[in-house]
């Protein structure tokens, strides 16, 4: 199920809710007013910044991780 960020129109109260549907109603958690608005959510994804030759096989002499940057400091 997924999960939306709601802003109540009454009472200004933001929160999150799993819901089974999009459309399914929902009512504020602080004053169970239905007028809520879904709010956009927005989610990061991140990426390493270090270029991909750092990454091979042989394993890192720092801290013995199986293979070196692994750990972040090779």
């Amino acid at each position: 199920m997924p999960l939306f960020e709601f802003k109540c129109q009454d009472c200004g109260n933001t929160f999150e809710k799993i819901v089974p549907t999009a459309d399914a109603a929902v009512s504020c958690q602080q004053c169970q007013s239905l007028k809520v608005e879904k709010l956009l959510s927005v989610f990061a994804v991140g990426t390493s910044s270090r270029p991909a030759s750092n990454f091979d096989s042989s394993p890192c002499s720092s801290c013995g991780a199986a293979q070196r940057g692994m750990c972040g400091v090779e």
